[in-house]
Parts: structure tokens; sequence; C-alpha cells
């Protein structure tokens, strides 16, 4: 039987079965809150085979939610996107909409937002050729640059670049292609460090412009081994948290030490929306850092996906010791795993769009 308000599809990556997928589970606190609010949901496993049967399914629904990092599983979104455009072009609601991810759920958001409280030395190389040119000379021995390829997820093309040795005496004189830098991949999430030349990284990071994607830039954040903190919303209202902290020292002697892990390769801790330590984070998210956010990129508030995150590095403290707080990412895409106060959230603002639509 329909649900009164409609139907929704509920999107993720995966094969043809969803039992046979490590979403389902995760995702089924969504799919029990949309059913308490009245409403029908369909999952729909998505990838690039199955294309046709998705579309179909999308195109019958009422409104979509969508799970789909932007790479997984050797696919990335391409074709998805299109569909989920074709979807939205027929009245059918999407979240989040491709060109709201492109928006705001790409690494191009941290440059875009950097004049907000949360924004840090960021720079943006739009070519290759700009990338070789500009690059170099932000390199300074001691003080490490961290790399962002603008759209990936799980630390995948982002790389932290350390300037060993080569600089010339003059602190304003170019860094020589030949000289030796230290990069250190995020994806593996371990302290495996490897030193080539300036000239042979940047030729590695090539790929990361393809599609003319621009590549963001970064000063490393020092205070990393302190953590992140992951702020959960449901469009424009903070929902809840989660804290990810180096993992504890080891006794095992091949283990990596925290402070040289670049990822953070530990569980979240979930917290709710009102957890006393993170209130000034929640204020001023919502009072100054959301709205900035959408002047900024464009966004206006019926755009902003329904569900949606943003991680946070600590900043240098305050002169009174309080945190204060770098953007790390946001994501867009898929947000998983989540607070248990989101499910519940998550469908009352599915009802309102539903209602809205209908």
């Amino acid at each position: 039987m329909r649900g009164h308000l409609g139907r929704v599809a509920v999107v993720w990556r995966g094969d043809r079965d969803p039992t046979e997928t490590r979403n389902y589970d995760r995702l089924r606190p969504v799919f029990d809150a949309l059913t308490f609010a009245g409403i029908d949901s369909e999952p729909v496993v998505y990838n690039d085979q199955t294309l046709d049967a998705a579309r179909d399914r999308l195109l019958r629904a009422d409104g979509a939610l969508v799970w789909v990092d932007p790479i997984g599983e050797g696919e990335d979104r391409a074709k998805l996107d299109a569909v989920l455009r074709e979807t939205s072009s027929r009245g059918i609601w999407v979240s989040a909409h491709p060109d709201t991810i492109l928006k705001m759920g790409t690494k191009e958001v941290l440059y875009r937002t950097k004049s907000l409280g949360w924004g840090t030395d960021t720079h943006l190389y739009a070519t290759i050729s700009q990338f070789r040119e500009q690059f170099p000379s932000r390199l300074r021995a001691g003080q490490p640059r961290v790399l962002k390829q603008n759209r990936g997820n799980g630390g995948i093309g982002v790389w932290k670049v350390t300037l060993l040795r080569g600089a010339p005496a003059a602190a304003s004189a170019p860094i020589p292609r030949e000289a030796i830098v230290r990069v250190q991949h995020a994806a593996p999430r371990n302290d495996v460090t490897e030193d080539v030349t300036l000239e042979s990284f940047m030729n590695r990071c090539d790929r990361y412009f393809a599609g003319s994607a621009p590549l963001i830039d970064q000063a490393f954040v020092s205070r990393l081994a302190a953590g992140m903190i992951r702020a959960y919303l449901v469009q424009d209202e903070v929902v809840g948290f989660a804290r990810q902290q180096p993992a504890a020292p080891s006794d095992d002697s091949d283990a990596p030490a925290a402070d040289r892990v670049l990822g953070m390769p530990a569980a979240k801790t979930m917290y709710p929306a009102f957890e006393p330590t993170l209130a000034a984070l929640k204020h001023t998210l919502e009072r100054e850092w959301v709205p900035g956010l959408c002047q900024l990129v464009g966004v206006d508030d019926g755009e902003l996906p329904l569900l949606w995150d943003a991680d946070f590095l600590y900043g240098p403290p305050t002169g009174t010791g309080a945190d204060t707080y770098i953007l790390c990412e946001i994501n867009v895409s898929s947000v998983l795993p989540f607070p248990d106060q989101v499910p519940n959230k998550l469908a009352r603002a599915v009802a309102r769009r539903l209602t809205r639509h209908g």
C-alpha cells in the first residue's frame, strides 16, 4: 500500500541484491523512520551496469535520497548524476542534487568559503600550468602543505607535501623542481611516506585536473593529532556530532604513531546536537557559517541537502583557551554513519519536502 505522503527511492552503490550490500543494514533506520512518517521507501541499489533499471525506478518515485560516494568500486558518479539530473527535470526532488554537490560537496568549497571563520590559508589551481607555476613558491621548509583533488572520498587524492632539501638560501627564491619533498597519501591511513623530487610529484598530480577539475592547496593543520569533529545537519539544522580521536598508542612496535598518520583511522563516537562541549560550534554553524556558505556558493534554503555533514579540524586556541575549528571538507554524497537522532529528523524533512511537492 502506498504511503499517504508518497514514495521515496533510497539509492546506494552496490550489487543487485540489497541484502548483500554493506549499506543496507546501516540505512535500515532511515527506512524505518520513513515508514513511521507515512512515507513509502524503495531501495535502489545502483551500479553503472544497472543504470536503466535504476532510472526506471527513480522516475516512478516522488523523491530520492542518495548515498553514493564520488568514487567507489571502480566507478565514479558521472552516469548516475546524469540520471539524477533527468529525474529532477521531471519534477522529482533529489537530495542531494548533483548541482548542489558541485557547489558545496567538493573540495573547491574550501577555497570559495575561506573568508568564513572556518577558513584557513587556501589556494586553488585551476589548471596544470597554474599548479606548476604557483605551488613551488608555497613550499617552505618546516611548513607542510596539503593538496586535495576536487572530488573524492576516503582520503583518495589527498597528499601532505613537506619540503626536505634543495631549497635555495634566499627565502624569496623559487624552489627548484629538483628539490626533494616528502609526500604522504591520506587514503591508506598509515604513516608511510615517500621522498621524491618536486617535479616527479607534480607530474603525479596531473590526473587530478581531468575534466577541468581544480586542485586545492591548504596549509597543514598542526593539531591533526587532536582529532576531528563531524557536525551532521538536516538542511540548516545541526542534528548531531561525531568525534574522532587518533588511535591510542599501541604496544606493537610496528604500529604507526598517531601523530604521523594522515587521515583519521579511528571509530566515530556519536553525540547528540545538544552536546555541551560543542554548543559554541553548533551556534556558530547555524547562525553564521551555514548562512555564509549558502551566500558564497549560491545555494538557497530549498537547495540545501536534506542530510549532509561538515568535518572540522582543531585550529589554534583563542587567547582564553577556547577551541577554534578549521573546515576540512563537506560531505554531501554519502553521509554514513550518523547519530541515532538523524533518521527521524531526516524523515520529517522528507515529509515536508513531499508535502510541498504534492
